[in-house]
């Protein structure tokens, strides 16, 4: 499977850093610049991650920490966000919206690429984890197993159904 971030904005020009970084991990970079395109494109599901370059200025936090919130209301993909601001507020408020982690401009692109991989490697992992457990399913003494498509009931075992006692 090949992997692909999304990236929002470039506005630090981080996508022309990390692409040959990225590109020599099997990492592909889809770059876009509009809030509906991204929505698109998360819905698509052929990302593994988020990187959002943010303008987190003092008079433009919230519109930044909104869509953080919209977009995280939307998947659970992780969410790096990229940013000139250093102001500890900014840090905490978009962590606190759904951001996963949170990166100044000035960051090592060795150390993002690190993180990035960390991430992808945290949600894949994840992701894999819940597809086995999600294949069985318990309430009471009802248990359904999607696999292997039986059913039992307090331990009695059937395929099509049960007669009622």
């Amino acid at each position: 499977m090949e992997m692909s971030i999304l990236i929002f904005n470039n506005y630090t020009g981080f996508k022309e850093i990390m692409e040959p970084l990225l590109e020599g991990e099997g990492i592909k970079i889809i770059s876009v610049s509009d809030y509906d395109e991204l929505e698109i494109r998360i819905r698509n599901g052929n990302v593994q991650l988020l990187l959002l370059d943010l303008e987190l200025s003092s008079a433009g936090w919230c519109s930044g920490i909104e869509m953080i919130s919209e977009i995280r209301g939307l998947s659970s993909l992780p969410m790096i966000i990229i940013s000139g601001q250093t102001a500890e507020t900014a840090k905490i408020m978009a962590l606190d919206s759904g951001a996963d982690d949170y990166v100044t401009q000035e960051v090592n692109p060795l150390v993002l690429l690190a993180r990035i991989k960390s991430q992808i490697r945290r949600y894949t992992k994840l992701i894999n984890v819940s597809e086995n457990i999600g294949s069985i399913y318990r309430v009471d003494g009802l248990e359904i197993n999607d696999d292997t498509r039986e059913v039992s009931v307090e331990g009695r075992h059937g395929r099509r159904g049960f007669k009622r006692a």
